[in-house]
């Protein structure tokens, strides 16, 4: 799960950060009042004594929380809407689906297990898994702690950042050492990229060693994504979308959405107002979705080309990370794994 909106190279860039008056004395003078948040949260005192006395300011963080863009892959700052098959070809590459069909068939008895238990196909699991950290082969390297006590103090989300470094200190005291609570620069970590509130709402044991460790545990990872997915309302034997396409002449004002999602409007801005697989094909838009089955129209790269019906479970998706281009992208290489 990503804070920003697209993940970006790292680079260091101390001097932008000095520039808006941040620096490692102004860091540690704010350290106190972020320990008198963890303090009012719980934190036992002996991990605040052994914790904050280590913490330093990572302007490299700073930087490149500031370098994120502010709009939404997929949707530039104008508000035009880029094409989707580049960005395909760029992310659903064969050695991504190679290598997931790989785990995929590796990791079978575990997969079919946690679908039993949570509803959610192994493909889709997989998918998030390759998607986010290439199965395991980056998962950022960056101290949590410090890159969240550093967030905090810049203040342009305090309030996110302080929770999730507070959530941090609850990792410290379940056990986690130090050493191990690393991951991207914004707080994602392990294999699915799990913010620390989110491990600790939604991370479970799929291993069966007593321990949710997404970092060292793949299959901790996968059921635990599987686990986040039911959360969110993952629908058993529902498909995330199709692939369909638009007739000539189809009128698309007819089933334009009028409504403005109050969470990531330029993603839903894309999708039409919802109608059942039955009226779709009435529509004459041929599909194999359940005819009762409700589901939104998106054309990613424009009319004529390919386009989509997409289900609940894509908003689920999207629940993950909220970009159309994301989402899509996990539902196609699940279903290239599945094949």
């Amino acid at each position: 799960m990503r804070v920003g909106t697209i993940d970006l190279p790292f680079g260091e860039a101390p001097a932008a950060a000095q520039g808006r008056g941040l620096s490692e004395a102004g860091f540690q003078a704010y350290l106190p009042r972020l320990r008198a948040e963890a303090e009012r949260a719980g934190i036992r005192r002996e991990t605040l004594d052994r914790i904050f006395p280590t913490l330093t300011f990572s302007s490299r963080t700073v930087q490149l929380d500031r370098s994120q863009p502010g709009g939404t892959p997929g949707v530039t700052p104008s508000g035009s809407n880029p094409p989707f098959a580049p960005f395909r070809a760029r992310h659903v590459t064969r050695a991504l689906i190679d290598r997931g069909r790989a785990r995929y068939a590796a990791n079978l008895s575990q997969l079919r297990e946690f679908t039993r238990r949570y509803g959610v196909p192994g493909t889709i699991m997989v998918a998030i898994w390759g998607k986010e950290t290439g199965y395991g082969s980056y998962m950022g390297n960056f101290d949590l702690l410090n890159s969240l006590a550093s967030l905090s103090y810049d203040g342009r989300r305090r309030e996110l950042f302080t929770a999730e470094f507070i959530a941090t200190l609850r990792l410290v005291e379940r056990g986690f050492a130090r050493s191990e609570l690393q991951g991207s620069w914004a707080g994602a970590a392990g294999h699915p990229q799990f913010l620390p509130s989110v491990y600790l709402r939604l991370a479970v044991d799929g291993d069966g060693d007593g321990r949710s460790d997404i970092w060292r545990s793949h299959l901790d990872a996968l059921a635990s994504i599987a686990n986040y997915f039911r959360a969110s309302g993952w629908r058993p034997g529902l498909p995330w979308g199709v692939a369909v396409r638009v007739p000539s002449g189809f009128d698309r004002e007819a089933v334009a959405n009028r409504l403005r999602a109050p969470r990531c409007p330029a993603v839903f801005a894309r999708h039409s107002r919802w109608l059942t697989g039955r009226e779709w094909e009435r529509r004459g838009i041929a599909n194999s979705l359940p005819p009762d089955a409700m589901a939104t129209l998106m054309e990613p790269d424009g009319p004529g080309a390919t386009a989509y019906l997409l289900t609940n479970n894509y908003r689920v998706i999207l629940d993950y990370n909220c970009s159309n281009f994301y989402a899509l992208t996990v539902g196609i290489l699940s279903d290239s794994i599945g094949r």
